[in-house]
């Protein structure tokens, strides 16, 4: 039942930890930390020692990117064939076309193996994805933010891109099929998105908030 946001503000009052990097979400990725985290631990293995935090910062952030899906497949009461589900955000993080490790494979992967479409856009990731996944039936990429939610079932955030961050509310909601936003970014706020008559999931803030019309 707790709030996050609330959390974290609490958290990074103290200095010696501070509000830069603490932001709640769906998982990190890139090239980077997960191969240094990884690299870290072998080598402590290596002279017998077990880095337990370590193994629970992996073992963490492998269940953070299933959130994504799991919150998806929760708002459509675990079965998602046949829908088309909108995905904002494909890079690991903003300024950059690198999806490896990113969590935006994590649920698309899941939702092809669940029967589902995917209509996606990023800014800057679109040829990085053609690369990684090619011509595939399910998965449709878009030229802009309004094309992947046109006639989508529901939207999920996975980047936090500066594009993403202010949303007519109404306009989403008559864009969509069913009004239902999974963000894994937290970039909206929540008393916002229940005034539009939407479900909204977030990270961090409680199951759901809001309600879908029919």
């Amino acid at each position: 039942g707790a709030d996050v946001e609330q959390v974290r503000r609490g958290i990074g009052s103290d200095p010696r930890i501070g509000y830069h990097f603490i932001y709640p979400g769906c998982g990190y990725g890139g090239s980077c930390f997960p191969k240094d985290v990884q690299a870290l631990a072998r080598t402590a293995g290596e002279v017998d020692y077990a880095a337990e935090l370590l193994g629970a910062v992996e073992a963490v952030n492998r269940r953070q990117k299933q959130t994504l899906f799991a919150k998806l497949s929760k708002a459509f009461d675990g079965d998602l064939r046949g829908r088309t589900i909108a995905v904002w955000g494909l890079a690991f993080k903003p300024n950059t076309d690198d999806m490896r490790d990113a969590p935006s494979r994590t649920l698309m992967e899941s939702l092809w193996a669940a029967g589902a479409r995917v209509q996606a856009y990023d800014p800057e990731a679109m040829d990085e994805c053609r690369r990684l996944y090619g011509e595939r039936d399910d998965l449709t990429l878009v030229g802009d933010r309004t094309e992947a939610v046109e006639g989508a079932d529901a939207l999920v955030i996975c980047t936090e891109w500066k594009a993403f961050r202010s949303v007519d509310f109404a306009w989403l909601k008559s864009r969509l099929t069913l009004p239902v936003i999974v963000d894994g970014r937290n970039l909206f706020e929540p008393e916002a998105v229940k005034a539009a008559g939407m479900l909204y999931y977030a990270v961090g803030r409680g199951d759901s908030i809001g309600v879908t019309s029919a």
